[in-house]
């Protein structure tokens, strides 16, 4: 792989190409899925193949191609030349990539028992046990589990002189219930909504949700909130579950702190941004509570790599600081607009993909609380847990959520459960309101495998720490 890669860089080089760089990537991928039962899904995704990316004439060529020989690799570099020397012809200003790249190294994903050398009988049988769990409360009309593992195995060699091999390995669980009664359906998930809770890691990470202990507790919640009172609507203090605070963490900070969205070259598909340039350094985000970190580096994060599809090495940037908005995620073309140099944020989605500038780890750091005492703390609120739903402008800036579950917060316990539950805002007005976050104790790195982006759209593994946070003043209540 290594000899056509190289084969690659020489043909893209003597065709004109001012910069080229290869990326040669093994994908493969196992899903297990249990429903009422019974084995749905047992399925094996594999998949190779390798991109080159040239600049010439300031403009950016991609080609790509599933067939590993001489004569390809000499094929798709010389289309990729012929790309972007046409696409010089329209290209407003020339591509600038700042210090060359020359990143020699290896990185492999720790893992403590490698998933899948795990036997699909225990798998399917981890599954069942929690499917049966579920099963035994008489309004749970389905239950779900998924089990996933997928191995990447990546080489990237670039014109100047990058020489990386990557071997990441993630692993992932998920269970989910819904109840039905004559006029109302509610759903119930853990760890997570929305199929997998996933991180990089070996088949420990699985052992360590505990699905089964679990299951029982979900399907009598799904089952409660049948009856459960309706959210109120109005103005409240309002508390986030680590979860939820993750996906608010996701889409009113990551997305918009993506640099190549505020330039404007991915609001075709999936928008722009209010934190423009002219913010960095000065914009007051949230309160001083909140401080945001993007890290590629702390262990476990579906977010985390050795490098990114740029050859840069992963690395820890603030994004938030004490509330004060001081970062973006770049790429090395985006960062030399800044005068910066890239943090390590350049990722595909497979060999026939270009990178795009992703979210690695985005990160609420913890605070001092326990969500007991926040609780306590709290005279009046709602505590929310599990996304349910969510919707956001295309800047980034007006919101709508709505959980799986919640409880009503009287005198500073927990009370009522309610279903149903929403919440609304602006984001720098809700991020101001934060005046508390638990502590590192509480904190979890929450593994999000579906995010969405570009044209051909790709979509990323991205991951989120975080702890329960607390809002004041915020719009509960909209759904019916």
């Amino acid at each position: 792989m290594r000899d056509i890669a190289r084969q690659a860089l020489d043909t893209a080089t003597s065709r004109g190409a001012a910069y080229a760089d290869v990326r040669v990537v093994e994908l493969r991928s196992e899903s297990v899925v249990v429903k009422n039962g019974r084995v749905d899904v047992i399925r094996t995704d594999e998949s190779v193949g390798f991109g080159v990316r040239v600049l010439v004439d300031g403009a950016w060529g991609f080609a790509s191609s599933a067939l590993l020989s001489f004569a390809e690799a000499d094929r798709v570099a010389a289309l990729a030349v012929a790309i972007a020397r046409a696409s010089a012809l329209v290209q407003p200003h020339p591509v600038s990539l700042g210090p060359p790249v020359t990143t020699r190294g290896r990185y492999t994903t720790p893992t403590e028992r490698d998933p899948f050398a795990v036997s699909f009988d225990e798998r399917i049988g981890l599954l069942l046990a929690a499917d049966q769990a579920m099963r035994r409360d008489p309004a749970i009309v389905v239950a779900e589990g998924r089990i996933g593992c997928e191995r990447q195995r990546k080489l990237f060699l670039n014109s100047e002189g990058a020489d990386i091999e990557q071997e990441l390995t993630e692993t992932g669980v998920g269970i989910e219930c819904t109840a039905r009664s004559e006029d109302e359906i509610q759903t119930r998930s853990y760890p997570n909504s929305f199929g997998l809770h996933m991180g990089t890691a070996g088949w420990e990470f699985v052992e360590r949700q505990r699905i089964v202990d679990h299951a029982a507790r979900i399907a009598d919640e799904a089952a409660a909130l049948l009856t459960a009172k309706q959210c109120p609507s109005g103005v409240t203090t309002v508390i986030l579950d680590s979860s939820q605070t993750a996906l608010q963490v996701h889409e009113s900070c990551g997305h918009p702190i993506e640099l190549d969205r505020v330039f404007g070259t991915e609001s075709a598909y999936a928008g722009t941004s209010f934190l423009t340039i002219d913010k960095l350094g000065s914009y007051q985000y949230g309160s001083e509570h909140v401080t945001i970190v993007a890290d590629a580096t702390i262990p476990g994060g579906l977010g985390t790599f050795g490098y990114d599809d740029e050859g840069i090495p992963a690395q820890r940037t603030t994004i938030v600081d004490h509330g004060r908005f001081v970062g973006f995620l770049t790429s090395r073309e985006t960062a030399t607009l800044l005068g910066q140099t890239s943090n390590g944020t350049m990722r595909a989605d497979g060999w026939n993909r270009i990178p795009l500038i992703r979210m690695t780890n985005i990160n609420l750091e913890p605070g001092d609380w326990t969500l007991e005492d926040l609780i306590a703390d709290t005279d009046e609120g709602i505590l929310m847990a599990t996304n349910r739903s969510w919707s956001i402008d295309d800047r980034r800036w007006n919101f709508q959520f709505g959980t799986e579950i919640a409880w009503e917060i009287r005198g500073g316990k927990r009370g009522a459960l309610l279903k149903n539950a929403t919440y609304s805002g602006i984001t720098p007005q809700f991020w101001a309101s934060c005046d508390a976050v638990c502590n590192r104790d509480e904190w979890t790195i929450w593994g999000l495998p579906n995010c969405g982006k570009g044209q051909p759209s790709q979509t990323m593994h991205v991951g989120h720490g975080a702890a329960a946070a607390r809002f004041r003043n915020v719009q509960v209540g909209l759904m019916r």
